[in-house]
């Protein structure tokens, strides 16, 4: 049985958090591998120098460390820090406490991060979820409202038909005038669609059979641009309790995005996963793994401003597309207790996250 030091010596060394403790003229004594990890910074780098001059750059957290040393109180700050990487920036959670003898003199401080960056993904996915719900509901009021005299158009244009005689130059305007209104219509119903309490008809669903037949047939659809669909979809996966036909729309929509967002030659991947992170927990439920269904694209990505906007309906930068593709999946993902994130591939185009939690009978 190990001492208390190796005790606490294994425990600091292989818990989760990084670690960074300073002696009280904040010269680093020690620096677990998570800290290394989470920092890009090596044992040998940072050992028996100043925090200040490893860390310069992260001024935020050198405030942190001398206010914590100097004042003999512990502070924090879980919103504003964020660690300047060589290809990326990290938002962590960072705390910093003054360590004391049994004596009560002042030994120096520790300092305990953990990445967030999970965590700020998953409350995008959340608020995104909930701007969605909000626009619905306003959404689904309009649409009532517009059906009324939708249906009143189409009835003149129908009798306008009727009384017209046959091979009149005026018979195209009320064909047109049905037309377009019947196209109106469609899209009113996808509207309310977004915001109809639709019944998810909860069956064992195998993810990468439904995966597997959707990349088929959008091979062949794209089969003129030459674009390249690359699968890692894990076998283990069980089946998963949800809406087969909703999960096919779901997968369907965002699969033909990717292919469209692609040039000539493009490539687009698909990965199946267990999110090992992560758990979904639910009132009076026990925790659940989370599916991860990874679609990646190596288009153009999507600009910074257009983040926010492009689940928002009718918000589209597709000729003829009524922007109600990304809503719509958005919709179904939440009514199967599922996030939905998105962010920028570092090479270049687009990754969208679907996670939907591993319930089954």
């Amino acid at each position: 049985m190990p001492d208390s030091q190796q005790l606490y010596a294994l425990i600091v060394e292989n818990v989760g958090e990084a670690v960074i403790a300073l002696d009280p003229q904040e010269r680093i004594s020690l620096i677990n591998p998570a800290a290394q990890t989470l920092t890009g910074m090596s044992e040998k780098q940072c050992l028996g120098r100043i925090f200040s001059e490893c860390f310069g750059r992260q001024k935020i957290l050198c405030s942190l460390v001398e206010k914590a040393l100097t004042e003999g109180r512990s502070i924090a700050d879980h919103e504003t820090v964020e660690l300047q990487q060589s290809k990326k920036t990290l938002p962590v959670s960072a705390t910093v406490s003054p360590l004391f003898t049994p004596n009560g003199d002042q030994k120096g401080a520790v300092l305990i991060m953990r990445d967030l960056t999970q965590i700020r993904t998953l409350e995008d996915a959340i608020r995104r979820a909930d701007h969605l719900s909000m626009v619905g509901t306003m959404a689904a009021g309009l649409a009532h409202e517009i059906k009324n005299p939708l249906g009143g158009i189409k009835g003149a244009a129908q009798l306008l038909q009727m009384e017209l005689e046959p091979g009149s130059p005026l018979a195209e305007y009320p064909q047109v005038m049905i037309r377009e209104t019947e196209r109106v219509n469609n899209i009113i119903e996808e509207l309310l669609d977004l915001s109809r309490p639709k019944p998810v008809v909860r069956i064992e669903v195998n993810i990468g059979k439904v995966l597997n037949e959707i990349i088929l047939l959008q091979k062949q659809s794209f089969i003129e641009k030459n674009i390249k669909f690359k699968t890692s979809l894990d076998p283990s996966i069980p089946a998963i309790l949800g809406d087969q036909n909703l999960l096919t729309q779901l997968f369907l929509n965002l699969i033909k995005n990717a292919g469209e967002a692609v040039g000539q030659d493009g490539e687009v991947w698909v990965t199946t996963r267990i999110d090992s992170d992560y758990h979904l927990s639910s009132p009076g439920e026990r925790a659940v793994p989370l599916v991860q269904i990874i679609i990646e694209d190596n288009g153009p990505g999507i600009p910074a401003e257009q983040y926010e906007r492009i689940f928002t309906p009718f918000y589209t930068t597709k000729t003829g597309g009524t922007g109600l593709g990304l809503a719509t999946c958005q919709k179904i993902i939440s009514d199967h207790h599922g996030l939905l994130s998105v962010k920028n591939r570092q090479e270049g185009g687009c990754i969208f996250i679907v996670s939907l939690p591993l319930h089954r009978h």
